[in-house]
């Protein structure tokens, strides 16, 4: 659920649409019938400098590489790693500990990949600019929808999260649980029809305080990990593994995002892979240390923990951390969702405005305005979604199956453009192929749940065939 951070933060006075090889691109999604790409807030001129070429001359921008990881990891690291350490336990038990080894291994590729695209076409229209690149504007508009409506599930489950902790501090349960989600819903839709973005700073912030968070949660826990807690370590059988994979890929949604911001490093072609290369391995340590600690610490009730970070911090200073914990995990919920809420407002109006969606929801897509409209169908997607799994009694876990299944479709999407797109014999040709492998096996994981993306697809190109 991080993927939109980054584009929603973007400096809101950088609106202006680049040309991509006669196609033009812009801020705000993926365009039909070639008058535009984009992914979400605000990207501006510099965004596409260099996307006529290859991306290895100097581009506009000034991002240096650690800048660049820094990003990364913000776009990597999100409200995921505060639940689904313990829905990955509850799906596979300490086998889960495999799940988490094997996304992080899928990472190197998918994350080569598209740094790879991204160092070739620095452009602000990130997988929907490969699409149209690659097989044409219906693609293109299939990720856009696939984004879209993606995020009505995904904040619906991210604000279950946060809401899971602040009962785990305070009490009330399932009751407390929901409130404090339809809050979060409440309050990142009010901030964004009054106009309100995230800035880059406040993002990268709460970046920066979920990754301490972790690091805090792992070391004080830690003392008071049993290997005993390893055993039996397939509880649930060895297919479990998939099945917690499943809900993992999750937690790894973003590698995708930086490609937006391309054309603001410094040198694309060199340092976007050495930001990406060392972003794998921080997040992939990041990652395993917090699911190794669930399993070991918590044993068998981490199957059961709706806020595992915030009992991880109870086992080292007390009940009290709780408190602590679910303060950043509502901090890190909001910020998520507000950037989801931004980026995918945006998107829905520039989707209305090419055509790819009704026009009625093309009000407010210039640079400048609020898509209010846009925003109300999110925002009211998002309602249906937290209400239906409540009233069905049936959690989160199948609001992130429908999430992660769109994020697979999007991955392959543009995995499959890389294959197109890149020279042959080229590292990030190589790389993309390993990732389609590794994007097979992903849809495999997602069973039944990948008939969602599926069907949004069928929807997209139903929609577009029949439009002039």
């Amino acid at each position: 659920m991080a993927k939109l951070t980054l584009v929603a933060a973007r400096r809101s006075g950088d609106a202006g649409p680049v040309s991509v090889n006669g196609q033009g691109v812009g801020a705000a999604g993926p365009a039909v019938q070639g008058t535009g790409v984009g992914a979400g807030g605000g990207a501006g001129p510099r965004a596409g400098a260099g996307t006529g070429g290859d991306g290895a001359g100097r581009a506009a921008g000034g991002l240096t590489v650690p800048q660049g990881t820094a990003m990364y990891v913000g776009a990597v690291l999100g409200t995921g790693v505060i639940a689904l350490p313990a829905l990955a336990a509850k799906a596979a038990g300490p086998a889960s500990l495999l799940a988490w080894l094997a996304l992080v291994v899928v990472s190197v590729p998918l994350a080569a990949t598209f740094a790879a695209l991204g160092a070739r076409y620095p452009d602000a229209g990130g997988v929907a600019t490969y699409a149209m690149r690659a097989f044409g504007p219906r693609a293109s508009a299939v990720v856009g929808w696939c984004f879209y409506l993606a995020v009505p599930t995904g904040a619906a489950a991210a604000a279950h999260f946060g809401g899971a902790y602040v009962a785990a501090a305070v009490g009330g349960g399932a009751t407390t649980t929901t409130v404090t989600a339809a809050g979060l819903m409440v309050l990142v839709t009010v901030a964004n029809a009054a106009g309100l973005r995230a800035t880059g700073r406040l993002q990268f912030g709460l970046a920066g305080l979920l990754v301490a968070l972790l690091l805090v949660a792992v070391g004080l826990s830690l003392p008071h990990a049993h290997t005993a807690n390893l055993h039996p370590f397939a509880p649930h059988g060895w297919t479990s593994i998939g099945s917690a994979a499943g809900l993992l890929v999750w937690s790894f949604a973003g590698w995708e995002a930086i490609t937006h911001l391309a054309g603001e490093f410094r040198r694309p072609s060199r340092d976007l892979p050495r930001a990406a290369g060392v972003a794998v391995v921080v997040v992939g340590v990041l990652y395993l240390l917090v699911a190794y600690a669930v399993v070991t610490v918590l044993g068998p009730s981490a199957a059961d923990s709706g806020a595992p970070l915030g009992d991880l911090m109870a086992r080292g200073l007390g009940g009290g951390a709780r408190v602590l914990a679910a303060v950043a995990a509502v901090l890190l919920t909001a910020g998520t969702m507000n950037a989801y809420y931004a980026g995918a407002a945006n998107l829905g109006a520039a989707l209305g405005r090419d055509g790819a969606l009704p026009g009625w929801l093309a009000a407010g897509s210039a640079p400048g305005r609020t898509p209010r409209r846009s925003l109300a169908v999110v925002s009211g997607l998002g309602f249906v979604s937290l209400l239906t799994t409540t009233l069905a009694g049936v959690g989160t876990q199948p609001l992130v199956l429908l999430t992660t299944g769109s994020f697979v479709a999007v991955y392959a999407v543009g995995v499959g453009a890389a294959v197109r797109l890149l020279p042959r014999g080229s590292k990030g040709r190589v790389a993309a192929v390993c990732a389609l492998v590794a994007v097979a096996a992903l849809l495999a994981t997602a069973g039944v749940y990948l008939l969602w993306p599926l069907a949004i697809a069928a929807a997209a190109l139903t929609y577009r065939s029949g439009r002039p």
